[in-house]
């Protein structure tokens, strides 16, 4: 078993199957993009283990606390890994990730961002270690994110 599969059975962690678009979404790009050895990574939300969106929905501040966005962060951070996967066909190729941006869908006056994708860092960290685990990140608030998620993250990844 490759090495960052086994780590993800030793966490007990689980990759969702592709996301179940709401009826009538269309979207018209790639999840992954891969560019020479970089692997860009379109804006991915949380996932529930049926591919589903993760409950619950909406504003950290009034229908989540910091710490189911911190949750909805990891999942989302399970979300983009799975895509990973099926772009990449092995997630051990990836030697560096680069750089992240997350979202925060909260509630005005609500600053706590970082706290709340660092549920997205820590499983990276934990998933990749300290070396190719170790990105750039930015954690912004905005007032709505689609479909009424409470994160959503990008990114990009260097492989092999």
């Amino acid at each position: 078993m490759p090495a960052i599969a086994q780590r993800i059975a030793e966490l007990g962690l689980v990759l969702p199957p592709p996301m179940q678009l709401p009826p009538g979404v269309r979207l018209p790009f790639e999840a992954v993009h891969i560019v020479g050895h970089r692997a860009i990574i379109s804006g991915h939300g949380p996932q529930a283990p049926d591919g589903s969106l993760a409950q619950p929905l909406g504003k950290v501040g009034r229908e989540l606390t910091v710490e189911q966005g911190y949750a909805a962060a990891r999942l989302t951070g399970l979300s983009i890994l799975a895509s990973l996967q099926r772009a990449l066909g092995d997630l051990d190729r990836i030697t560096q990730w680069v750089r992240v941006f997350g979202m925060v869908n909260g509630v005005a006056g609500f600053q706590g961002q970082p706290a709340v994708i660092n549920g997205f860092s820590d499983l990276v960290l934990e998933v990749f270690g300290p070396t190719a685990g170790a990105h750039a990140r930015s954690a912004v608030g905005l007032y709505e994110l689609p479909f009424n998620i409470p994160v959503e993250i990008e990114g990009e990844v260097a492989f092999a």
